[in-house]
């Protein structure tokens, strides 16, 4: 039977009421003019009361999303303000607060509003920007906003690199590359020998594996008493390695570490790697764009003759997640590692203008880098400089203050992060104890890690929202909690 023929055909009439009947429900996906402004309007003012408001909100909420959790993807649509009811009791007051000053956890940054206005007009206009020849004036102002991120950094104009979804697509296409530079193949692999320390970001492991450099030799190197890479250490290792007919390969260092903000010895890694040939790849996501501080030149030293590094403006340019940066100083392995072509793309071939995709695994990406270009060039680079500076000082006030209420702390911060720690017969549970206590109050939002066994609590000053008045706050939340811990029965506070 010839499928074909298996259905009458329809007359041009019946075809166009058809049709008719699915375009008016098909234009139910583009709003009029007036459902668009009701839309909008009710959008920003949703927007406009939850900034208003932040200050006086908790860093962190428990709460259930029994509502959300009951409802269903349904044939018709639901009134726009009942979805945005939704949004605001169920999403954005629950869990950790990441918008708000108070919090003070995982590396915040807060979520620059001009940084969302940007996101709106790029998706509204949805550019398409993968490639040059699809969007000239997009890829244009990422590439200028790579360039400017290089001169920042002190790389020459050889380099090149890629906006990301964040530093773990970044640290992701950071690795490939030196594998790529080192033509590390299933030949070569197991000999292959990568350097870093137990400070480390996960997100490298990560990419490790997925490189298959997961097979490679592993070492890590011990730290000093400031949680920096033992300088001394690596090159005995880097050393031994060499005479057992090893290949040093990858020497992976941080400019502000995720537990406690340390910035490595860079200069003298980068003497190191230059010696042993290796590649020298920096994680700068959270400390990078400290270095627009002329005073912290001296702490970035180095790190303008790495290879690679990788910078996340979500976490210390205060944009929205999603926002993430690898820069390679030489273009040429970047393409070599990620440029190929098709046949069904030739039209977008042979253009000057590299184009995003070929420095990354992605193809298909929307137009990112307007949500960082925007608030740039609307506020100046002086602003953000203000707001890193303004943070340095913040944590080391904090770092003072809690050490006068009786609290071990860590290092002198490096950067914005400090550890703290009250000293007890059983420390480690006393502070989970503390922890918890400071969770369930939730006006600022801390959170913990584990050093050398050692439970710690973490003070991660970052959010552009974050100014004296809630530091001042924390430190008060902190006393207040610490007190009630203290006098309850059985404390084993000291």
């Amino acid at each position: 039977m010839n499928t074909l023929n298996a259905h009458p055909m329809k007359s041009n009439e019946d075809v166009t009421d058809q049709l008719a009947a699915l375009e008016k429900m098909a234009r139910q996906l583009e709003p009029s003019s007036s459902q668009r402004q009701t839309i909008a309007q009710q959008a920003f003012g949703y927007i406009d009361e939850f900034i208003i408001a932040l200050p006086d909100t908790p860093g962190y909420k428990e709460k259930p999303c029994d509502a959300l959790k009951a409802l269903t993807i349904d044939d018709h649509g639901k009134p726009f303000d009942q979805l945005l009811h939704l949004l605001r009791d169920e999403v954005d007051q629950s869990g950790i607060n990441s918008a708000a000053g108070t919090h003070m956890g995982y590396i915040p940054a807060g979520g620059l509003w001009t940084s969302a206005v940007g996101d709106l007009l790029a998706a509204a206009a949805n550019r398409y920007v993968g490639i040059f020849y699809s969007s000239p004036g997009a890829v244009r102002i990422e590439n200028q906003l790579i360039h400017w991120l290089c001169t920042v950094m002190g790389y020459p104009a050889t380099a090149h690199g890629n906006l990301s979804s964040g530093g773990s697509m970044a640290s992701l296409i950071a690795i490939q590359t030196a594998r790529e530079a080192h033509r590390i193949d299933s030949t070569n692999v197991r000999r292959a020998v990568v350097y870093f320390t137990a400070q480390a970001h996960h997100c490298l492991h990560k990419a490790l594996h997925i490189t298959g450099l997961h097979e490679a030799q592993q070492r890590i190197i011990p730290m000093n008493e400031r949680y920096q890479m033992d300088v001394g250490a690596l090159a005995e290792t880097l050393r031994q390695d060499k005479d057992n007919g090893l290949m040093p390969f990858l020497v992976i260092g941080t400019a502000g570490t995720t537990d406690t903000g340390a910035i490595d010895p860079l200069n003298a890694i980068a003497d190191l790697c230059e010696q042993h040939h290796a590649w020298f790849h920096v994680d700068a996501a959270y400390g990078g764009f400290f270095k627009l501080l002329g005073d912290m030149a001296v702490k970035f030293k180095g790190i303008e003759r790495s290879d690679s590094l990788v910078m996340d403006p979500h976490k210390s340019m205060f944009l929205p997640y999603g926002t993430g940066v690898v820069l390679v100083k030489d273009a040429q392995t970047l393409l070599r590692t990620y440029a190929h072509q098709a046949a069904y793309m030739q039209d977008a071939y042979g253009f000057d203008e590299i184009s995003p995709s070929d420095c990354s695994p992605e193809l298909s990406r929307h137009f990112r880098g307007l949500r960082m270009w925007l608030p740039l060039h609307l506020h100046g680079v002086d602003a953000f400089k203000a707001n890193l500076q303004e943070k340095l000082l913040l944590c080391r006030y904090f770092h003072e203050a809690v050490k006068e209420m009786g609290f071990e702390t860590g290092p002198d911060p490096d950067l914005s992060i400090t550890l703290f720690r009250y000293p007890s017969k059983d420390s480690n549970t006393f502070n989970q104890q503390l922890l918890k206590a400071l969770h369930a109050d939730g006006r600022c939002f801390f959170s913990s890690t584990q050093i050398n066994g050692q439970v710690w609590i973490r003070c991660a000053v970052l959010s552009f929202r974050t100014h004296r008045q809630e530091i001042d706050l924390a430190l008060g939340m902190v006393k207040e909690n610490l007190e009630k811990i203290k006098a309850l029965p059985g404390s084993k506070a000291r």
